[in-house]
This record gives structure tokens, sequence and C-alpha cells, in this order.
């Protein structure tokens, strides 16, 4: 009895270990457990944005334009932590920020020990550089000891860039780009522009118009 016992179970156990091999052996086939993207997509949803071509949102130069340095200061308090912005004020952590708009990448502060991949970067700390080191310090260059994440929030990136504007200067800001007419105006400007050229026509053939013969006789007769 025992024996036979024994036996059943080790066929139990037997096809259990069967039956698992295959199930993981289809699932890799398969690839059951990892989402994949469906060979023929649905409806798009309304209000949905696709990978890729969301709004990039207004530009660096009007987000400066518009932006507030108080603002800024306060958001400088993220940074207060291992940077000083005074003029003179030690290095921390990193390096003291006072005028650093407009210097070279990674050379701003004499003395402090950027990391190869921030000192080697090139450039200067232009208002477009100082947004992207800002958007992520590590994109911007991977090799940096800077551990802080990146502000992610455009108009939070302006103002405190502004703030840093304030603490040492910089550059002229860039001009915002112009403003373009929505489209109903454009077509309200073209549509005007009918009579004035209907009126112009008129204008000239009133020129063209030839002289009564009379006037032209008294006139050769002077």
């Amino acid at each position: 009895m025992t024996d036979r016992f024994n036996t059943i179970a080790g066929w139990t156990l037997f096809a259990g270990i069967v039956a698992l091999g295959f199930s993981i052996a289809s699932g890799m086939y398969f690839q059951a457990n990892k989402p994949h993207r469906p060979h023929e997509m649905g409806f798009p949803i309304e209000g949905v944005v696709e990978e890729g071509g969301a709004d990039e949102g207004p530009a660096l130069a009007t987000l400066l334009a518009a932006g507030d340095p108080t603002k800024g200061a306060a958001t400088f308090a993220k940074c207060a932590a291992c940077h000083t912005i005074e003029q003179g004020g030690a290095d921390g952590i990193g390096p003291n920020l006072y005028g650093v708009i407009g210097k070279p990448i990674g050379k701003h502060a004499a003395g402090f020990a950027y990391s190869a991949d921030l000192s080697g970067h090139g450039g200067d700390w232009t208002y477009e550089n100082l947004d992207s080191w800002l958007t992520s310090p590590k994109a911007f260059a991977p090799g940096t000891k800077m551990t802080f994440a990146g502000l992610g929030n455009p108009e939070e990136r302006a103002n405190l860039i502004l703030y840093l504007r304030e603490n040492g200067g910089g550059p002229a800001l860039p001009e915002p780009p112009a403003a373009e007419a929505p489209e109903g105006e454009a077509a309200a400007a073209d549509a005007g522009a009918g009579p004035a050229e209907e009126a112009g026509a008129d204008a000239a053939g009133a020129v063209a118009q030839p002289e009564p013969a009379d006037a032209g006789a008294a006139t050769a007769n002077e």
C-alpha cells in the first residue's frame, strides 16, 4: 500500500512539474507576460496626445520675459543646501553661483573641483544651456557629481534663471518670438485689400481717357 502511494505521489509530482514547464515555455515563446503593441491600433481617443507629440509650450525667451525673479528666489531654496549665491560667497558641496550666467561651463568658480564631464563640456552658461542643465543635470553632463534630479516646470526654471541673473548680471535677455496674427484676422485683412485694388483700376482708367479734340487743337495753336 505504501509503495503504491509513493508511486502515485511521484507521478503526480512529475505531472505537475511537466505542466509547469510547459506553462513557462509557452509564456516565453508567445511573450504572454510582456505587454506589446497591437498590430492594428484602435480608434484614437480625443484629447489623448500620442507619445512624442506633446506641445513643447512657450519658448524660453517668452518665459523669461514673463518670469518673476522673486519666485526664483523661493526656488533657489532647493539649491541653498549646496550652493551660495552672494558675491564672494564660499563654495559648498557645489560652487558659488554669483555671476555664473555667461561664464564658461564648469570653470566659473576658480579652484572648485568640477567633474570632468562638466568642465570638459565646452561653451558658456547661456540661458539655453542653463535651462537644459536645470531640466536634467544628468542628461546635460552624464558624469556630473550633482545629484539634483532637475526642475520639470519650465516657468520655475525661467524664474530661477532670472534670480541668478539678478545676482551677478548676465547677457541681455533673448527677444520673445513675434506673435502670429490669428487666421481670422489675416483673412479679414486679405478681404479688405480687394476694394482698394478695384479703386486703383478705376483711377488708372480715368487717366487713360483721351482728351477732347477741341482742347487738343487749342493747345496746338498756342
